[in-house]
């Protein structure tokens, strides 16, 4: 892609992010989240393959599904209270369609369809892109908006949302589908908590966004997309694939990495507030999801490539891709657990 059309491209990507994060008026995050979605369309059909241009498709349809409720809940509720401030919305059944429109923007269950087909579609860094930035906009207006919405809802969301991307990602071979599913499944973490503690929300959102982000840029690094061919990457780069299998395992949340922190934080609130169900069936579904980052560790690490010649070891060729931003990744990714009392303490 022509670097000045990609510059551009980019800058419409933060513009509209930015535009959305500083209105308070529905009209102008509306408008933020268009040109989002517009900026990442020609990015997500740059390489005019077939499957490309139906993932595009597929995410157009439904952002704009998803636009258009917006644009009607929020006149909706501006006709019934004469308003357009966001925090003012006090009409129940526009507060409803406005979750239900964000829900399906970020990709929460049921409204998940859509994400791991168009995440299929992709190259792994607009997929990257998809999984970690567009989900910033819709995330801050449900953050704003969260105190108009019925708990009932949020709660059932979060639930559905981690079930069911635990569920979806048992039976997977094609890692981008998989991280689609982790992705629905840490977007059900985020929103179980945000009514009582947003603080959380914005740290499961920044522990997910470095560990996703390590995960994409290295299987971009070993140009990895389907299970079977990560058992090749022990041999090729023994160092990148025992970060990766860490990586993986900080994702599930297990200690002593950084995944483990959000979840922890979030069961104890979950239980502080008398919810012990809620808190029992959210530890349930990360073991559903643990289940499938074990399969990719052990196909990675405890597999070697099947190999009917009797061949060397292929070369380790040096890569000449830029290794800076996975490295920063990786190790927020594996070793921000014992920092948490200082985490607390700036988020309280």
């Amino acid at each position: 892609m022509n670097p000045y059309v990609l510059t551009t491209l980019l800058s419409s990507l933060g513009l509209g992010t930015t535009l959305t994060f500083a209105s308070s008026h529905w009209l102008l995050a509306w408008m933020g989240l268009e040109i989002n979605t517009l900026a990442i369309i020609p990015l997500m059909a740059q390489h005019h393959h077939p499957r490309a241009v139906e993932a595009t498709t597929k995410y157009f349809l439904t952002q704009a599904t998803a636009a258009a409720m917006i644009l009607f809940a929020s006149t909706t509720n501006a006709w019934m209270t004469g308003e357009w401030d966001l925090n003012n919305m006090s009409n129940p059944i526009a507060s409803t369609m406005i979750i239900t429109a964000l829900a399906l923007k970020i990709g929460l269950a049921p409204m998940h369809f859509w994400m791991p087909e168009v995440l299929q579609g992709l190259d792994l860094m607009t997929g990257l892109i998809l999984s970690t930035w567009q989900k910033l906009a819709p995330l801050a207006l449900i953050i704003q908006t969260a105190q108009a919405i019925d708990p009932l809802l949020l709660t059932t969301l979060g639930l559905m949302s981690t079930l069911i991307g635990g569920w979806g990602g048992l039976n997977q071979t094609q890692l981008r589908k998989i991280l689609a599913y982790s992705s629905i499944a840490h977007m059900g973490w985020m929103i179980i908590i945000l009514q009582y503690t947003p603080q959380l929300t914005l740290l499961a959102l920044g522990t997910y966004i470095f560990m996703t982000s390590a995960a994409f840029l290295t299987l971009k690094m070993s140009s990895t997309t389907k299970i079977s061919t990560l058992a090749m990457t022990w041999s090729n780069s023994p160092i990148l694939a025992t970060t990766t299998a860490l990586v993986l395992l900080s994702l599930g949340g297990l200690p002593p990495l950084t995944g483990f922190m959000p979840k922890w934080l979030i069961l104890q609130e979950l239980t502080k507030q008398n919810l012990p169900i809620s808190a029992t069936i959210m530890a349930l579904a990360a073991l559903l999801s643990l289940y499938f980052y074990l399969r990719l560790c052990y196909a990675m690490t405890l597999t070697i490539s099947p190999n009917t010649i009797n061949s060397t070891t292929s070369w380790r060729i040096q890569t000449t891709q830029t290794s800076l931003p996975l490295t920063i990744s990786i190790t927020i990714a594996l070793g921000l657990l014992p920092m948490t009392p200082a985490i607390l303490m700036l988020a309280t």
